[in-house]
C-alpha cells in the first residue's frame, strides 16, 4: 500500500513537472527566422526559461538566451513575435526590428523583468553580414530604464523612459553613431510640487549644450479646489490665487508663454506662510524677502501692486479677464492665511 501511494506521488509529480513545462515555436515575423521559447512552468503566468533563434533554412541556433523569467502570453494558442505595448503592457519575448538604422533588422530577446519597477528587460543583437552581434550599449537602454525603448525610424532617433515616484519622469532621447547610442537630449518632468510641475530640457548639439528649464500650472488639476485669476494687460501677465486642498493659499504668476514666473510659498507649496487677508477692503497681503504684494478685489476694481526697495509697481488687473473673486477664494479658513 505505501509503495503504492509513493508511486503514484512520483508520478503525479512527474506529470505535473512534464505538463508544467513547454516549448513553443514563435515563427511569422521573418522569411528567414523563426524562434523557440521555453517556460519552466507554464501553470504561471511568468517563469524562468530560454529564447532561441535560428535560421530557417539551415536549422542552425544563431541566438540563445536564458532567463530568469518570462512572460507567458498565448495568442490562439501561439507565442507571438513584435508586441511592445510601452511601457508596461504585453511584451514578446522576441522583438524583430532595426535598432540601429542601417537598414538590417536586429533582435532583442527578454532576460527576465530586470527594468525600473519590474519591467520587462532584453538583450539586444545587432544584424551583421554572417550574424548577430551582442550589443552592450544598446542592451543597456532595454535594461535600465522603463520597459523597451522606443524607435523612431522616421527621425532615426532611439527613446527611453524612467521614473522615480509618480512625480518625477525622465526621459532621453539617443542617436545611432557607430552602431551605439549617442545621448542627444534629456528631458525631466519634476511634479513634485504639483499642480506646479518644472520640466528641464538639455540638448547636445555638438560640444555644445543648452538647458532650459519652465514651469506650469495645471488649474484643473484636483489639487486645486479653486481659484482667482485675472490677466494684467501692461504686463503681459496673468495673476492667479489659488486654494490648494481646501486649506493652503499659493500665489503665481505666468508670463505672456503661460509659464510659472513666480509662486509663492516657493520652498513648499504646503508649508505654513503667513498672507494676510483684510475683509473690509479686499485685500490680501504677503512679504517675500525684500518684495511686499497686494492683492486687491474691491468696487470692481482687481490688480496688484508689488513694492520693491521703496518702489511701488501698479499692475491694474482687466476686469474683463476676471475669474472667480479674492472674497470667495478665501471665505473658508485656509491655514496659511489671517484673517482680519
Amino acid at each position: 500500500m505505501k509503495r503504492t501511494f509513493l508511486l503514484c506521488f512520483i508520478l503525479l509529480g512527474w506529470l505535473h513537472l512534464a505538463f508544467g513545462q513547454a516549448t513553443f515555436n514563435i515563427d511569422g515575423f521573418s522569411e528567414q527566422y523563426y524562434g523557440k521559447v521555453y517556460f519552466s512552468d507554464t501553470t504561471q503566468t511568468a517563469s524562468a526559461g530560454w529564447v532561441e533563434v535560428y535560421d530557417r533554412a539551415t536549422k542552425k541556433k544563431l541566438i540563445h538566451v536564458d532567463a530568469d523569467e518570462l512572460s507567458f502570453d498565448l495568442h490562439d494558442g501561439e507565442i507571438m513575435a513584435n508586441i511592445a505595448e510601452i511601457p508596461y503592457g504585453e511584451y514578446s519575448v522576441l522583438l524583430y526590428e532595426d535598432y540601429n538604422f542601417d537598414g538590417i533588422k536586429d533582435f532583442a530577446i527578454m532576460d527576465g523583468f530586470n527594468s525600473c519597477y519590474g519591467g520587462p528587460s532584453f538583450k539586444i543583437f545587432l544584424a551583421s553580414d554572417k550574424e548577430f552581434i551582442y550589443n552592450d550599449a544598446f542592451t543597456d537602454l532595454a535594461q535600465n530604464y522603463c520597459g523597451m525603448f522606443v524607435v523612431d525610424n522616421k527621425n532615426r532617433l532611439i527613446s527611453t523612459m524612467e521614473k522615480s515616484g509618480c512625480c518625477l519622469h525622465y526621459y532621453s532621447d539617443f542617436i545611432v553613431e557607430n552602431n551605439n547610442p549617442k545621448l542627444i537630449r534629456t528631458r525631466t518632468d519634476d511634479c513634485l510640487k504639483a499642480p506646479i510641475c518644472t520640466t528641464t530640457i538639455e540638448e547636445w548639439k555638438g560640444k555644445k549644450k543648452t538647458k532650459t528649464v519652465t514651469s506650469t500650472i495645471d488649474l484643473d488639476s484636483e489639487i486645486i479646489s479653486d481659484y482667482f485669476k485675472f490677466h494684467v494687460d501692461k504686463e503681459n501677465k496673468d495673476i492667479i490665487l489659488c486654494n490648494f486642498y481646501d486649506d493652503r493659499l499659493c500665489y503665481v504668476i505666468l508670463d505672456a508663454k503661460q509659464n510659472v514666473e513666480f509662486y509663492y510659498p516657493f520652498e513648499e507649496l504646503r508649508q505654513t506662510s503667513d498672507f494676510i487677508f483684510y475683509r473690509k477692503n479686499g485685500k490680501l497681503t504677503f512679504k517675500n524677502k525684500d518684495a511686499s504684494y497686494t492683492i486687491y478685489d474691491k468696487s470692481g476694481n482687481i490688480g496688484v501692486d508689488i513694492t520693491y526697495k521703496g518702489k511701488t509697481h501698479r499692475w491694474k488687473g482687466n476686469t474683463k479677464s476676471r475669474r472667480g473673486s479674492i472674497g470667495k477664494l478665501l471665505k473658508g479658513s485656509l491655514d496659511n492665511v489671517v484673517y482680519q
